[in-house]
């Protein structure tokens, strides 16, 4: 219950409110119902009339709470505290109540186009987990709650897209395809930043979609394609030319042949060839000397 003397609470902050247990207050009516029936059977209006008027007075100020829901409630259009327990309540009838869930909710956005660090079109969508932590908050601070976080979800989307690039093959960035788990914490902190104002906290996010646009999505397929043939060339590069160096090295310590520098260029060269080949290598047998 609140009465004029209890200060009125500030809307950007929640308070408790002071009510009456709805069970309780049922007993009132129970008598003022008795007294009624009392005055009718008795045929005495002097019972009936004021035994009727409590009746109507008790009645309006009922109200039901289900399990994670709240109630604001409001003197006049003035903030008088926030009524979270369970079940059946009462107020004064002059009271007005506004309820608010404060279960969690879980909401995936849409796919949203937004140009990366480099400029790239890429498509994103986010999966947020949240509730309202302050009702007074959500309420009052902002004109519809849940569109404010629609809204804010997709700003929080763009602005993270914007932040990162989409990948990046030498491995030297935090990117948003190779570091989910660093970029979807960032995302979070900065939903909770942008979300505090209306009383509203996350409890989880995720990216559930991340690609190019179509429109370049197939030239940067071909891209990705080219950069890993040349890495997977370099790769292969250094492993011949390593085994080519101890090739030679092992013939000269063991004395197998002597080469001078134009044939070790010749037997480096057929080396390489057979080695970096992309077909398998036809062996010829020479049946002359090492030098025809």
């Amino acid at each position: 219950m609140t009465d004029r003397s209890v200060p009125v609470l500030s809307a950007s902050r929640e308070g408790p409110a002071r009510t009456f247990n709805g069970l309780a207050m049922l007993g009132a009516v129970a008598l003022a119902g008795a007294l009624v029936l009392l005055g009718v059977v008795s045929g005495r209006p002097g019972l009936l009339v004021p035994a009727a008027l409590f009746l109507v007075f008790l009645a309006p100020g009922f109200y039901m709470i289900q399990p994670n829901q709240a109630a604001a409630i409001l003197l006049f259009g003035a903030y008088r505290g926030t009524d979270r327990a369970e079940g059946l309540r009462w107020i004064w009838p002059w009271m007005s109540r506004k309820k608010i869930s404060v279960r969690a909710n879980n909401l995936i956005s849409q796919q949203i186009k937004v140009n990366d660090l480099r400029g790239n079109p890429i498509e994103m969508a986010a999966q947020v987990v949240w509730r309202v932590t302050d009702t007074a908050q959500a309420l009052f601070d902002v004109d519809d709650y849940r569109a404010f976080v629609d809204a804010q979800i997709e700003a929080a989307i763009r602005a993270i897209g914007a932040r990162y690039p989409y990948d990046d093959f030498e491995h030297q960035e935090i990117t948003l395809r190779g570091h989910h788990d660093e970029v979807g914490a960032e995302l979070r902190v900065e939903l909770k930043n942008r979300l505090l104002v209306a009383g509203i906290t996350v409890d989880e996010c995720g990216f559930t979609h991340l690609a190019y646009a179509p429109e370049i999505a197939g030239a940067m397929l071909r891209r990705q394609q080219a950069e890993a043939v040349v890495a997977a060339r370099k790769t292969l590069v250094e492993g011949a030319v390593g085994m080519v160096e101890l090739a030679l090295a092992q013939l000269g310590d063991k004395g197998v042949v002597t080469l001078d520098e134009e044939r070790k260029a010749a037997m480096v060269s057929n080396l390489m060839v057979v080695l970096c080949g992309d077909q398998t290598a036809q062996p010829v047998v020479n049946t002359g000397t090492l030098y025809q």
